[in-house]
């Protein structure tokens, strides 16, 4: 760090060569916190994670049991020992809340006075922060598994839903109605994104083992049906399968040049999204048998790019370019249901149906170094005045004979 600090100084590093190398050295290096963790108040599983894009202040989770929670992450304590408390929430005694399963919360991506949530009741509701009260209801054939709101473009911001229904549903929260149907899955669609850089391509997952790509502003079918073989070329008509069973997990890389899937087949795999072209990475075999959305996510300005995937109850490190397995993260009691990274403070949270939400940092060293200066000082301070004293002395009278040697 110093060298690279020296190095910027000196005008030989931009400063994003900085930022990707710290980056990149606090997301390989990440292990349970021992000084911070959220107030544990969920009373069932965890199924959903988001932080705030604005201020990377708020923690949004959803619940097994229908109940949402917000916490704060900021710690303006002045201490490292830190417990992110619960600011507002919604449980089953609220009317406004979920009769089932919460499968989904996003925060809206311009500003945290609005968030959406969607689950099993087949509803998706909008919500207004400041009261915790739905601004907007929408209701659904099926169930729903999966939503998503584009951060590309705050003017043209429609929420895709993935839902039980094998038609993918795209609803404008300013008309208040359905804008669109896109059509090509034959079976349920367990999961949805839009790309973070084009604010009109979206990819969707489904149990037909599927992943469609498209362009919203086409009247027609999908843009291409990703192929695990690389068999045929960019065809709207293409039939290849992604995957060999449900394709249940979605992830585009911050430049939305590559998208992650994930399947039950066990299997994680690499497209570019230009062409939609398999990049035939092995990560090998991950076991996988949720027949709901698994949320996982990917790293941001690091290099090489890290994919953290939930598996059972463990957290699995992945090399986005080669493959490589890094690292495990072990530290729930059960199944885990999704992850999420923090754009700005390079760190991991993740929810399991053990009802705890964790968090995973790098500050392990600091931590280490802050443990033994506090030990240092306690002592110290249990030593004797006289004693202390002749210890200062004997230190300032080394230091004054070694100056001397040395001239």
């Amino acid at each position: 760090m110093i060298r690279y600090l020296e190095n910027l100084r000196a005008g030989i590093l931009e400063p994003q060569a900085l930022i990707t190398a710290e980056t990149t050295k606090r997301s390989y290096s990440l292990k349970l916190s021992k000084l911070r963790d959220v107030e544990n108040a969920q009373s069932a599983g965890v199924n959903s994670l988001d932080v705030d894009l604005v201020e990377g202040k708020y923690l949004l989770s959803g619940a097994i049991d229908g109940s949402i929670y917000i916490h704060n992450l900021h710690n303006f304590t002045g201490s490292p020992n830190f417990t992110a408390r619960v600011v507002s929430k919604t449980d089953r005694t609220n009317p406004c809340a979920h009769k089932y399963s919460v499968e989904c919360v996003q925060w809206y991506p311009f500003d945290t006075g609005m968030f959406v949530s969607s689950g099993m009741d087949k509803h998706l509701r909008v919500w207004d922060t400041n009261c915790m009260i739905p601004a907007e209801i929408y209701n659904f054939e099926g169930r729903i598994f999966q939503h998503h709101m584009s951060s590309a473009s705050a003017s043209n911001l429609p929420i895709v839903v993935a839902s039980s229904v094998n038609q993918v549903i795209l609803i404008d929260v300013r008309t208040g109605s359905s804008v669109h149907e896109l059509r090509g899955h034959t079976s349920s669609v367990l999961t949805c994104k839009w790309s973070p850089k084009e604010e009109f391509f979206l990819a969707t997952g489904s149990c037909d083992s599927k992943v469609l790509l498209w362009d919203v502003r086409s009247s027609k079918s999908c843009l291409k049906s990703l192929d695990q073989h690389n068999s045929t070329g960019w065809s709207s008509t293409n039939t290849g399968l992604a995957h060999d069973g449900y394709v249940n997990g979605l992830c585009f890389t911050s430049d939305g040049l590559y998208l992650l899937t994930f399947g039950t087949d066990k299997r994680l795999r690499l497209w570019t999204t230009f062409d939609g072209r398999n990049e035939m990475i092995n990560f090998g075999k991950i076991k996988n048998d949720s027949k709901k959305c698994i949320q996982f996510d990917v790293t941001i300005n690091a290099s090489p790019k890290i994919v953290y995937v939930p598996s059972e109850g463990s957290i699995f490190l992945y090399n986005v370019e080669s493959g490589e397995k890094i690292n495990t993260l072990l530290g729930h009691y059960n199944s885990v249901n999704c992850c999420v990274y923090h754009p700005f403070y390079h760190e991991l949270y993740s929810g399991g149906n053990d009802r705890n939400v964790l968090i995973w940092t790098a500050d392990h060293c600091q931590d280490t170094a802050y443990d033994e200066s506090v030990k240092s000082h306690s002592i110290q301070s249990k030593q004797p005045p006289m004693r202390r004293t002749l210890n200062a002395r004997r230190n300032i009278t080394a230091d004054t004979w070694s100056s001397d040697e040395e001239g």
